[in-house]
């Protein structure tokens, strides 16, 4: 079976190009730590951390599919005792405990999954998901859609809905994405996509795409890939232009940085 190495991801456009208004908050150097020095030991540690915003995104999700996982659990009056037992939240810090316990109470007062036809519901700890092989133009890459649900519609159609936490706003381009993969996951059934705020209980409309909508999305991955693959190739034969490849943001930026500890141009300092 021949080996891709090339590939595409929102993850991956979001490291290039962050959603509108979070500009000023951008630094590619930080994509630099992620997928090129990701072996790096220092790096490597720091990668499997969680951070508070991921701990509590990945809780709340794993939540909602305890909910869903027993058929009865929504019903039950010792749910979100049982499910905090099953997350072990007792061993989490007190924000991240005290949050994921209001996202399963909100879940349970008004779950949103609850009734629903559910064709795929990830629990966010299942790695990698497996990629979807695109060739297009004569260039083939490897796109990753880690899809939090899927569920049908009465009408037939296919749902993705993503899981959100936290302030951050919806990104439209995260939808598309979705929907470009649901284009060769499901061939036969209309997609459309949806965003829901487990923390907030916001809703975002429904988001459709016309087929010219996904194509220059598809042409965007594709350009983004290869400019990726082109830097990942140049760094590996000249290392020591880490910064030069990678641009740096310095400056507020660093604060919320999960390498600001070992960045050489972090203005936080870090005690030892």
């Amino acid at each position: 079976m021949e080996k891709i190495c090339n590939f595409a991801s929102y993850n991956l456009l979001s490291l290039f190009s962050p959603p509108l208004g979070q500009e000023y908050w951008h630094c590619d150097m930080k994509r630099g730590f992620i997928k090129a020095r990701k072996r790096d030991l220092q790096v490597k540690a720091l990668l499997e951390q969680d951070s508070i915003p991921q701990a509590i995104g990945l809780l709340a999700q794993q939540g909602v599919y305890e909910f869903h996982h027993d058929p009865l659990m929504l019903y039950r009056k010792d749910a979100v005792e049982k499910i905090s037992d099953i997350l072990n939240l007792s061993q989490v810090s007190d924000i991240v405990q005290k949050r994921v316990i209001k996202v399963l109470e909100k879940y349970q007062e008004y779950p949103i999954l609850f009734d629903k036809k559910i064709i795929q519901l990830n629990r966010g700890d299942e790695g990698f998901p497996k990629p979807i092989l695109i060739n297009y133009d004569n260039y083939k890459f490897n796109l990753y859609a880690a899809i939090d649900c899927i569920f049908q519609e009465s009408d037939g159609r296919i749902h993705i809905l993503d899981f959100k936490t936290g302030q951050s706003d919806f990104d439209r381009r995260q939808a598309y994405i979705y929907l470009l993969a649901a284009q060769y996951l499901y061939p036969n059934h209309q997609a459309i996509a949806s965003f829901y705020n487990l923390e907030t209980g916001v809703l975002s409309q429904v988001i459709t795409a016309t087929p010219n909508q996904l194509k220059a999305m598809l042409k965007q991955l594709i350009k983004l890939s290869k400019k990726h693959q082109s830097q990942l190739k140049y760094y590996w034969k000249n290392k020591q232009n880490f910064n030069k490849i990678f641009s740096p943001n310095p400056g507020l930026p660093c604060r919320y940085c999960p390498f600001n500890s070992i960045c050489e141009f972090s203005t936080i300092e870090v005690s030892a």
